[in-house]
């Protein structure tokens, strides 16, 4: 149950290697796992945390120095996530108690934490039941990202995958339609989001991936009438979400 999990917080970092050890082996909610370029950090760590499904990053030995302020790292940083990470049935169990046509975000890409947490925000005050990142070339849930929701993080599901788009087949089997945005899609304000919608928001500079569009069922534009005819991700991605919300108020 997620409605309020404030205790499993995580908003810090572990350096050196019994308690890195210790943490992965505990279960802690991680997002990756910093090993020093040249250290010979034992294989079992970096082993155990591609387990878990933290990704492994080689970094400078002086970005761990800075990052730990003089703490003693041995070469291996563990950088924990906000929170704890849920499952796709834990998403659409929530949906299912709530009576609701499963609701759900999508991020393809979304690299800035700002904009990552804008867009939970967002999620959580359009009744959207689960966020899905990707495992990797996506921001994790870093405490910058928490500061960004405004709290909204506190009670959201969020997902963390390695594959978006199998993840999508997943959600298409399950029964939901995909829509993204692009400039030559139907008008969104014309679009019935009624059923189980998975709203997909690309990354900040190329937007929705070649694969990952290719799986949605529907292309969707925002009008504009502006001479700009792009939107911040996250401005997009709150359009879209309240869009399904609006067009679903009567389900």
């Amino acid at each position: 149950m997620l409605e309020n999990d404030s205790a499993s917080l995580r908003t810090d970092f572990v350096a050196g290697r019994n308690p890195v050890t210790e943490a992965l082996r505990s279960g802690r909610a991680a997002d990756s796992l910093l090993v020093a370029e040249g250290s010979s950090v034992p294989g079992n760590i970096i082993a155990l945390a591609r387990k878990r499904g933290v990704t492994v990053k080689e970094v400078s030995p002086h970005k761990l120095d800075r990052l730990c302020n003089g703490q003693v790292h041995q070469g291996v940083v563990l950088m924990c996530a906000a929170k704890r990470y849920s499952s796709l049935d834990e998403v659409f169990g929530l949906a299912s108690r709530r009576n609701e046509p499963p609701f759900i975000l999508m991020c393809d890409g979304i690299t800035d934490p700002h904009n990552l947490g804008a867009l939970i925000r967002s999620a959580e005050a359009c009744g959207v039941h689960g966020v899905i990142i990707p495992e990797r070339n996506g921001a994790g849930l870093t405490a910058t990202v928490a500061k960004s929701s405004a709290g909204a993080l506190e009670y959201m599901h969020i997902v963390k995958v390695k594959n978006l788009a199998s993840t999508a087949d997943e959600l298409k089997k399950r029964g939901m339609w995909l829509y993204c945005a692009d400039m030559d899609g139907a008008d969104i304000r014309s679009v019935d989001f009624s059923g189980p919608a998975a709203v997909v928001v690309g990354g900040e500079g190329s937007g929705v991936s070649r694969l990952v569009k290719e799986k949605c069922d529907f292309t969707v534009s925002i009008p504009m009438r502006g001479k700009i005819n792009s939107l911040n991700a996250s401005v997009a991605g709150a359009i879209m979400m309240y869009e399904v919300s609006r067009g679903r108020r009567d389900v």
